[in-house]
């Protein structure tokens, strides 16, 4: 795996990782019972973006070294999914 290769894919973890830990014990102003004029119920009253993306950032991370490491073993590589046998054999 190049340098880019595995910066790409932490970055793709990492925004995928926030988009399942930014609705985690988020509170809207609905559940609080204040909303202010002009915004929506859902919107969040107290969304603690910091400590998400400190959590994000870690579980991306975790995530990311497993996937690295199976990569890099060749555990998966790119011909368990040429499915159509489009890849010429490895010799040539």
């Amino acid at each position: 795996m190049s340098i880019t290769s595995a910066l790409v894919l932490y970055a793709v973890l990492w925004f995928l990782t926030l988009l399942i830990v930014i609705p985690i014990r988020l509170k809207t102003q609905g559940d609080v019972g204040e909303i202010v004029e002009g915004t929506h119920a859902g919107a969040p009253a107290q969304h603690n973006l910091k400590a998400k993306a400190w959590i994000t950032t870690g579980v991306a991370a975790v995530i990311w070294l497993i996937l690295f490491w199976i990569i890099s073993q060749g555990i998966i590589t790119v011909r368990d999914f040429d499915w159509m046998n489009r890849l010429p054999p490895v010799g040539e």
